[in-house]
């Protein structure tokens, strides 16, 4: 506490104050669900013998509460490459359970869908509120009360988020997240964007861009480049809910299973530990840690809607003037693919987690005294994991391995950090400065409206966006249609910029952490739906957009023109099944979740 940045600890005393009534509630809570659940006991014999009754060789254990019975929640599917290698994990994880005499027993499964495969397509309209839909099944799978523990199984987009939202409810009990790791490295980023914009020009053809593609996308683990998939293993390991080190080592490996086995018997241990529970984890200082992490590597911007959403599952208020503020002090310590030329791979030889929680601490950038999974403070996490022969040890990671990719605090790429807050008579909205070079951070052209996707790439095909031009896709929040992301846009517009044209994209919609070299205010919020800003614009109107001054405002009298409505069909591929998760939605800011709003968090 007594080198922490001033910036970072007002930051900080602010969310707790925010935050007193709300997280009193939720820790009261959390407190009163041990002292009425104490252990699988306090079931009747009829409902403990129904929980035991599959459990096999596990099942006089059980019977007789002979040691901790831990809970797995995984999202395993093999269509999706980051979570294809949990498939081989509960059996491995049981064994691993039995040697500590803990017992362990797969609680439930959740959704795990892949923006990759619905990127332009009907289903990414269901994909951000999928992050509510895990975080339910996760609860359904923690509501049997047999558990004495959770382990949470998951990677990738919306579904760390979720299972972190169910977790939180649960939070009288500790929580281990078990990553996966990230897939070998495919052919060069620089090679897969050339041929993106290529056949956004018509010049490569369906076969060449699929083969590159697939060169890139090949293998089980997480894709490479450092989207929101490997932004949520930072913010993991920032917030002390891995086995230290454990975000990037890829699967198949050695160092991967005992990292996993070093999860079950360190979850087995702290079973009977009030002090280790998720909610004693989980605090002001914890969400700050992640948040200064997202800005420090230039993370996904999809966490400036995420992180709110999680922190509210824990009674804590977090907002985009927090993160703001702290992108002010909180300098940029990476350069990883899309904001660098390498990726997560080389991330994690030139010193990954362990140089970046060892920076930021050394420089009083993240809070030292929390409690994590892994010790007492957050000091383990500037580790790193190796094997020494067959045993798990850790070590000090040292120099950074590639000054190009890591640097350290006191002598960093960018002096603040990757996200800016942009507000105006537009709305307030983010961006995304750590891809983007400091020469594009102002753009003021004449705006051209669009409603989809679609008919920007119509335009851009027939030549109409060959000018300076700000580029506005509405109706794409999530009262709309679900806030889809909009990364199909980027190759376009890259292509555009490429020509030599001011070019910039604001929406109310979402950019992953691919969101890539384009000036973008994204998430803009009021949404156009229900009459935000965005609706009042017309085709012409000059839109200035800059992240030096944080502006986003157009020069047109919005006061005196009617919103524009819009009806969309949004019935097939399950869209209709949405219908209330769309209607009960809240803004963005607030982490766009229908089920937080109507539960009163």
């Amino acid at each position: 506490m007594s080198n922490i940045n001033d910036t970072v600890h007002r930051v900080t005393q602010r969310i707790v104050a925010n935050s007193r009534d709300s997280r009193r509630r939720y820790l009261d809570l959390m407190d009163r669900e041990r002292d009425r659940q104490p252990d699988r006991n306090s079931l009747s014999c009829s409902n403990l013998a129904h929980g035991f009754a599959a459990a096999l060789e596990d099942q006089q254990a059980i019977k007789t509460n002979r040691g901790p019975n831990l809970a797995i929640v995984t999202a395993y599917n093999d269509m999706l490459s980051a979570h294809q290698p949990y498939g081989t994990y509960p059996p491995q994880m049981k064994v691993w359970a039995r040697e500590v005499g803990a017992t362990a027993q797969v609680a439930g499964g959740t959704p795990a869908m892949c923006d990759g495969v619905t990127q332009g397509q009907d289903g990414m309209e269901l994909s951000l509120f999928s992050r509510d839909v895990i975080a339910l099944s996760t609860t359904v799978a923690m509501s049997h009360a047999m558990y004495d523990g959770m382990f949470l199984l998951g990677i990738c987009d919306k579904i760390v988020p979720g299972l972190f939202m169910g977790a939180a409810r649960f939070g009288h009990l500790p929580a281990i997240f078990i990553p996966s790791g990230p897939m070998p490295t495919g052919i060069a980023n620089k090679q897969k964007q050339k041929v993106r914009q290529l056949y956004a020009e018509g010049k490569a053809t369906r076969a060449e861009l699929l083969d590159s593609e697939s060169a890139s996308y090949h293998s089980p683990g997480t894709c490479t480049f450092y989207g929101t998939a490997n932004s949520n293993q930072m913010m993991m390991e920032m917030m002390g809910l891995h086995i230290p080190g454990s975000a990037f080592v890829q699967p198949g490996t050695p160092l991967r299973q005992a990292l996993t086995r070093a999860a079950v018997h360190r979850l087995a241990q702290i079973a009977d530990d009030p002090a280790h529970s998720f909610a004693r984890c989980i605090d002001e200082k914890a969400i700050v840690n992640a948040a200064v992490g997202l800005l420090a590597t230039g993370g996904s911007t999809n966490h400036a809607i995420h992180l709110p959403a999680m922190a509210r599952a824990a009674g804590i208020a977090f907002d985009w003037n927090d993160l703001a503020e702290l992108s002010g002090v909180v300098p940029l310590v990476t350069r990883v693919y899309p904001n660098g030329s390498g990726d997560v791979n080389h991330f994690q030889d030139a010193g990954g987690m362990g140089y970046v929680v060892g920076t930021l601490l050394s420089e009083g950038l993240a809070h030292r005294d929390i409690v994590t999974v892994g010790g007492d403070d957050l000091s383990i996490y500037a580790q790193e994991p190796w094997l020494d022969g067959d045993v798990l040890e850790w070590r000090d990671v040292g120099e950074s391995g590639d000054p190009e990719m890591l640097r350290p605090a006191s002598d960093p790429f960018q002096a603040d950090g990757g996200m800016r807050l942009v507000e105006g008579n537009l709305g307030r909205a983010c961006f995304k400065t750590s891809a983007v070079e400091p020469e594009r951070w102002t753009v003021e052209a004449p705006c051209r409206v669009f409603e989809t996707q679609a008919a920007v790439a119509d335009a851009f095909s027939k030549g109409e966006l060959d000018r300076d031009v700000v580029v506005v896709v509405r109706f794409q929040g999530p009262r709309a249609n679900g806030m889809p992301e909009l990364h199909k846009l980027t190759p376009p517009l890259g292509v555009l910029q490429d020509r030599g044209y001011r070019v910039a994209l604001v929406t109310d919609g979402r950019m992953s952490g691919a969101s890539g070299k384009v000036p973008a205010a994204i998430h803009c919020t009021p949404e156009a739906l229900g009459g935000g800003p965005l609706a009042r614009l017309r085709d012409g109107d000059i839109v200035r957009l800059c992240a030096r001054t944080g502006e986003l405002s157009t020069t047109a009298d919005l006061d005196v023109r009617e919103p524009v409505v819009v009806t969309e069909d949004e019935n097939g591929m399950g869209r209709e099944f949405f219908a209330m998760f769309r209607a009960n939605a809240d803004s963005a800011e607030k982490g766009a979740s229908s089920m937080l709003a109507l539960a009163g968090l």
